[in-house]
């Protein structure tokens, strides 16, 4: 993509009227209208725009509005900051809030557009990248809006200097029991470059390994900084075991990263996994009273027996000399 320091013909609008009977609606939010990056040279449909460059460059791309309709469509067109949703969609910025690449969209003059019926309208546009923007990924997205109707075109900008990729995983719990469980966890994105990540899941009972998840590409795109909480079905759990699982995730060009967690898979849910604790507890109580009882018998055991000794003539009666003999204490009431 060229890198311009002035543009000529900014804010134009290109009309190449033409019949556009079945023409497809690609990335429209209502029937009718499109919005698709223009096509490049060959012409070849593009999914989405990318442009790259240093600090301080202008970059140009043009965007495609496609009106197939019978009435002409007005159009506002606006730049916006692309993000990950908390489960990992991605989604853009509302209007008036882009603070990063979107906010180096600019549409020239105007950013209102009347595209006639049956009309492809070819818009430029310019990303403006900043003198100190870092360099790295910043994802951003051109939207079209017609009364409350958006469609957005996603912006792939790369800003030039070292990438860094680099993610890890974190929180990892266990959800649910048997074929309904699954494994939950955070990932995140510490790099400057976004980040298609895979996951593997191996798992280890007390009697040996367990069916875990082989390693897999996940359908995400994580974008750099972002943070996602996903869940990952795990059908081969186990009815009744005390399991360690550990969490590996990969991306291209960055160190593995793994978690760890420990789960109990008990049957019968909360109720019986409070029983095994109750269970446990006094099981626990048993065997300490049980050593208790073992000690004190090796310490009566330890010494010969001595004869009982006689009391002194005109001795009350009861009085005696010597150690009193132990007792065991049973508990029982006296």
């Amino acid at each position: 993509m060229r890198v311009l320091h002035t543009l000529q013909r900014l804010g134009a609008v290109l009309l190449a009227a033409a019949a556009l009977h079945g023409a497809p609606a690609a990335a429209a939010d209502e029937p009718g209208w499109s919005a698709r990056p223009a096509a490049g040279r060959p012409a070849a449909p593009r999914p989405y725009f990318y442009l790259a460059g240093p600090a301080g460059a202008v970059l140009e791309d043009r965007l495609a509005l496609t009106n197939t309709g019978d009435r002409e469509r007005v159009l506002t067109l606006r730049g916006a900051d692309a993000y990950n949703t908390p489960d990992g969609a991605l989604a853009v910025r509302p209007a008036g809030n882009a603070a990063g690449a979107g906010s180096w969209i600019s549409f020239g003059g105007s950013a209102t557009v009347t595209v006639p019926a049956r009309t492809r309208a070819v818009i430029p546009f310019t990303v403006t990248v900043p003198p100190g923007a870092p360099p790295g990924d910043h994802p951003a997205a051109v939207v079209a809006a017609e009364s409350g109707h958006e469609a957005a075109v996603r912006v792939h900008l790369r800003v030039g200097g070292p990438a860094l990729a680099a993610l890890t995983v974190e929180d990892v719990s266990v959800r649910g029991r048997g074929a309904a469980a699954a494994v939950a966890y955070t990932l995140v994105n510490r790099g400057n470059v976004a980040l298609t990540p895979g996951l593997g899941l191996r798992a280890e009972g007390r009697f040996g390994a367990l069916p875990g998840r082989a390693a897999r590409v996940l359908p995400v795109e994580l974008l750099p900084g972002q943070r996602v909480r996903l869940t990952e079905p795990w059908p081969d759990a186990p009815a009744l075991d005390r399991v360690a699982l550990t969490l590996t995730v990969t991306a291209p060009g960055a160190a593995p990263a793994t978690a760890h967690a420990t789960a109990w898979f008990l049957p019968g849910g909360s109720a019986a996994r409070t029983g095994a604790g109750a269970l446990a507890l006094g099981a626990a109580a048993g065997a300490a009273l049980l050593l208790a009882r073992r000690r004190a018998a090796r310490r009566r055991a330890g010494g010969p027996r001595q004869p009982a000794a006689r009391p002194p003539a005109g001795a009350p009666e009861g009085a005696h000399e010597g150690p009193v003999p132990e007792h065991e204490l049973t508990g029982a009431p006296r």
